[in-house]
């Protein structure tokens, strides 16, 4: 079994790897029925809430149970690269949900593949930090780990702030929609998902490992083409959007 699991590891990170492209795919050509996509009637709508937690818990809840059994944790390269994973799902899991503000159902379908993808993947993350990578002492200094360490912080409070945004687009008792103002909303259309892949960026940077490639690049795959239907569609609702926003990346894309 001890030969086996780094095999089951790596046939993981292709599997994800290969996911991501499906899932690019699928919402080019489909879209992505959530939030303002969402069909009416929707089989099985679970509480915007109770969704976001639900689904990110594995992710949070997999790797502090392979902790407890972790054999390299005492390796501080190991402990701060695990660390940041949990941190964002902590926030994910714990406090995101508890500051959403009326967001619409999920459907049932689309929580039990995002709790499949975060079981998985907090899975993949935890056990190969836990387990099996290897760092040198002097990591922690290593220009990718400084300049991954700084993305990934970076990109995180990008997002939180981008999430406060669009918290604080609405009064109490408005609805509909609204454009964006603020902080990198003034340069992309995607602020939040900008955030996110910055921060994931870093962690792979960081971590420097095949696993946490494959997590930034499927939440790349997830990730763009959302962005693009969000910029279309205040494109096409919106007659005063600002024309020189991009899509997610800043003065490029």
């Amino acid at each position: 079994m001890e030969l086996a699991e780094p095999q089951l590891l790596d046939a993981l990170a292709a599997l994800l790897g290969a996911l991501g492209v499906l899932v690019f795919v699928l919402l080019r050509l489909v879209g992505s029925p959530y939030g303002r996509y969402a069909p009416p009637g929707a089989l099985c709508p679970v509480p915007a809430r109770l969704a976001w937690a639900l689904q990110e818990l594995p992710a949070l809840a997999v790797p502090l149970c392979l902790c407890a059994r972790a054999e390299r944790l005492h390796c501080w390269p190991n402990r701060l690269l695990l660390a940041m994973f949990l941190v964002h799902y902590a926030h994910r899991c714990l406090v995101y949900p508890l500051l959403i503000r009326g967001g619409k159902p999920s459907p049932l379908y689309l929580c039990l593949v995002a709790f499949l993808f975060c079981t998985c993947n907090g899975y993949l993350q935890s056990r190969y930090l836990s387990r099996y990578a290897v760092y040198a002492d002097d990591w922690v200094t290593d220009p990718r780990f400084l300049a991954g360490s700084a993305l990934w912080l970076a990109g995180m409070l990008i997002n939180i702030h981008s999430d406060h945004i669009l918290r604080c687009l609405r009064k109490p008792g408005e609805t509909g929609y609204r454009i964006p103002r603020g902080g990198l909303f003034e340069l992309v259309t995607a602020a939040n998902y900008f955030g996110e892949l910055v921060e994931w960026g870093g962690f792979a940077l960081a971590s420097w490992s095949v696993q946490a490639g494959v997590f930034v690049f499927f939440t790349c795959c997830n990730l763009v083409p959302r962005a693009q239907a969000h910029h279309q569609w205040y494109l096409e609702k919106f007659e005063d959007y600002p024309k020189f926003r991009k899509i997610i990346i800043p003065y490029l894309f």
